[in-house]
This record gives C-alpha cells, structure tokens and sequence, in this order.
C-alpha cells in the first residue's frame, strides 16, 4: 500500500478474510494516516485487498473508500479506473430491483457481481455474467471466502502485475509494489483475462479478446520509475524522454533543471543527449503530496507552494530549462515560473514531457472538464504567454510514441489526439473536437 501511494491519497483501505470473517478497516488521508499497528494486527487472514483511492469525481475523501464490502460481509472489491458509461449497469441492477442510489462505478459493479452471488453462482461465474456490462477501464481485484480473483479490462487500460510470494500469490497495479515486499513478479494480467487463485492453485480464464489500449499517462506521469508496465521500464522510457527532447527542442541555456520527481529521468536523458549540466535547483519536500491527484485546484496549488522550494544561488542569473512531465491546467506551472524569475533566473525555457493536453480523460485521469485544460483553447504561443516563460517546447506524439517502443496501435492518446478506444456513450457530448492544432 504504501508502494502505491502515488497512485492515490485521499483514502485507503484493506479488507482481509480467514475463510470464516471479513475484516475491514478504511480511513482518509494517506497509508501512514489511516493504519496503526493495532489495525494491521487485526486485520487477520489469508486473503486480502487493499485500495488507495484517487476520485474522479466528487465526494469527500471517504465517499466511495475503498474495498467495497457487500452487506453479508462476504465479498469485497476494488477497482483502478473508470467506467465513462454506468447506463447498463444501472439498468441492470435496477430490473432487478437491487439498484441503491448514489453509488459509485466502483459500488455497481460490485453490486451486479454480488446480485449473481447471492444467486448461488460462484464469483467466478458471477463475474462473467456481468464482464460483458462493464462499459470503461477497469483493473479489478476482489475476494469471497476462499478465492482471489484480478480481472482487467479488454483494452489493457490500467495496468495490473501477477507476482509470487511464498506459496501464494499477489496481484499489484504495479511491480514496484510486489518487489517491495520482495514477491517475484511473474508477468502481466493480459487485457481481458481473469485469475482466480485459491487452495486449488492459480487458473487463468479468457473473458474477452485482447485489444490492448494501455493508458499512454501512465508512462508520462502515473507510473512509479522502478515499475514495469507492459513490459517497459518507466525509467527508462521517460530517460527516452529526454533523449527525443534534446533533438526536437534545442535551447541554448546554462542548465536544465528538472521539476522532481517524475521528469528527473527526463531531464537526465536531455542532459546526456545535449550535453547541458543539470541543476538541481528545485528541492521537493518530500513529505507533500502528489499535486496532480489532488482533489481540487485549491489543494493543488496550496500544494505547489510547499512542495518545491527553489535555490536562488542556483538560479541567479542562469538561462535554465525547466523540463516537467505536463501542463494539465497551467496554474501551477505559471506560479512556478513566476518563482523562478523571483528567485533570479534570466531566462526560463519549459520543456513538457508529452504533447498539449487536449482533451478530457474517461479512462481514470483526473482531467473530467475540458474547459480546466489550458490547451483545449489556447495554441502553444498562447500557452507561453499565459505562462510567461521566455519560451515553450512540447514532446511530439511521434517523439513519445517512439520513446515508449510499444507501438501506437496498441496505446491510448485520448488525452492528446480525442481518439477514445472505449465508447464514452452518452458522455460523448462532453467533448469538444474543436480544439487548437499547434
């Protein structure tokens, strides 16, 4: 859990079983917030899962927290993603006369699996009635009394890691967090399979054909640097970055300076393709969250301004790149180079890791209005000026595409290009296709 506490800070929780009893324990806030040891040796068993929560939606932090128990105490849920449709579960559940109201994609989903259980099917077969209802991105782990299963989405939106660990087994949304607890990681759930794993062994089951769609964010921002994803190593791919970078955006400036953490890498490889000393000149405290995922732009810029501390001795009178991962809203990003000039930079020079952000994301980014990103209307010159900076450089899609080696056909650009691989359905009309090309 605490592996993938950049994958979400607004609540957590686990949920463990014994064969006899489900336990649970749920708290907002962060994985060093919420448990106490008492609450670790309490939460006994041999089956468990653990959720931190990262909202695309509305809602306290504790809204929707995450596993989702069934009433009985019998089965339990978590989800990485986002259903952009919920229509046929909806409706579904309602003609069954089991629909509650203000449930989450989360909840119905667990609802529709639970309705079929409490049937007498089996989870296994109770998930396969209801995969085909499923309408969006979903990486799925759930538990009854005796059986772990993981499922994930046809297009392989989210990732999900199968590792071994002792005897058993662990399903993770990323390596990183099976190395740290030195499990072996095994190989990626394919898109559109489903695991199940209980005293009987590990058998996998094939619920629809792979068309593999990964979330192309996961390798700009999301993603750990010490994760597998796909079969990619994050650092590696974002020093890649760098590399293309340093070709297409060539700046004569005294240093680069990296925004920490994730475009470290990047400005690593821009260093060692150009030649340009590296300058650590922006100090994160580390113990300030992720800004990106926070849940409203107050927090992130509240946020920003604790979270990185510039140098001025660095910076006085330097030409400097700043190199970052994205511009999702340009608010934080234009307090930071307002900082940067205040702290006696000459001149400063943004180099963003990834094309503009166009367009909303459905799949399981934070980015639901389209209207909060600042290149769904303005051109990059536009950006620049909001911005102040003295000049603006993005990453071409090519450039990124080629960086991460897997092959476009196999990526989601939905953010960058407004292609959508999953139907959006009736949120479709929330996109605006009129938006600037350059």
């Amino acid at each position: 859990m605490f592996a993938l506490q950049h994958r979400g800070q607004e609540a957590s929780g686990i949920t463990t079983n014994d064969g006899i009893k489900f336990r649970t324990h749920k708290g907002a806030g962060l994985v060093a917030q919420v448990y106490t040891e008492k609450n670790i040796k309490d939460l006994t068993g041999h089956i468990a899962i653990g959720h931190n929560r990262y909202s695309t939606s509305g809602g306290s932090a504790l809204d929707h927290a995450q596993p989702v128990v069934n009433e009985e105490n019998t089965f339990a849920l978590a989800h990485n993603g986002n259903l952009p449709s919920v229509k046929e579960l909806e409706q579904f559940l309602a003609v069954k006369k089991v629909l509650k109201t203000n449930r989450s994609d989360s909840e119905l989903v667990a609802d529709a699996i639970n309705f079929y259980i409490k049937k007498g099917n089996s989870m296994q077969d109770a998930v396969k009635k209801v995969f085909p209802l499923i309408t969006g991105a979903f990486s799925l782990v759930m538990m009854d009394k005796d059986t772990l299963i993981a499922v994930r989405d046809g297009y392989g939106m989210r990732p999900l890691s199968l590792g071994r660990i002792g005897k058993g087994y662990m399903i993770a949304s990323e390596t990183c967090a099976l190395k740290t607890v030195a499990a072996k990681v095994i190989r990626d759930v394919k898109p559109g399979e489903m695991i199940v794993i209980n005293k009987k062994g590990i058998k996998s089951v094939k619920l629809a054909k792979a068309t593999p769609k990964h979330d192309i964010f996961e390798y700009v921002y999301f993603a750990r640097p010490d994760s597998v994803v796909n079969g990619k190593l994050i650092y590696e791919v974002r020093k890649n970055f760098g590399t293309a970078l340093a070709k297409e955006c060539k700046v004569e400036v005294d240093a680069i300076v990296p925004v920490p953490d994730t475009a470290t890498p990047v400005a690593l490889g821009y260093s060692i393709a150009s030649g340009v000393p590296i300058e650590m000149a922006l100090v994160k405290n580390r113990y300030v969250h992720r800004t990106f995922i926070e849940p409203d732009q107050k927090s992130r810029r509240h946020s920003v301004a604790l979270k990185l501390i510039p140098l001025p001795q660095v910076l006085k009178g330097k030409k400097v790149a700043v190199i970052d991962d994205s511009i999702v809203r340009g608010n934080t990003c234009k307090r930071l180079v307002k900082t940067l000039f205040k702290s006696g930079a000459k001149e400063v020079h943004l180099i963003i890791s990834s094309p503009p952000i166009r367009f909303p994301d459905f799949y399981g980014m934070d980015t639901p209005n389209q209207e909060n990103l600042i290149a769904a209307y303005k051109n990059v010159e536009e950006i620049r000026r909001y911005l102040r900076a003295t000049s603006l450089h993005y990453l071409s899609l090519d450039g990124l595409i080629k960086s991460i080696g897997i092959p476009k056909e196999r990526l989601s650009t939905s953010c960058f290009t407004g292609v959508y691989p999953i139907d959006l359905k009736e949120r479709n009309n929330e996109v605006n296709y009129d938006v600037p090309k350059n």
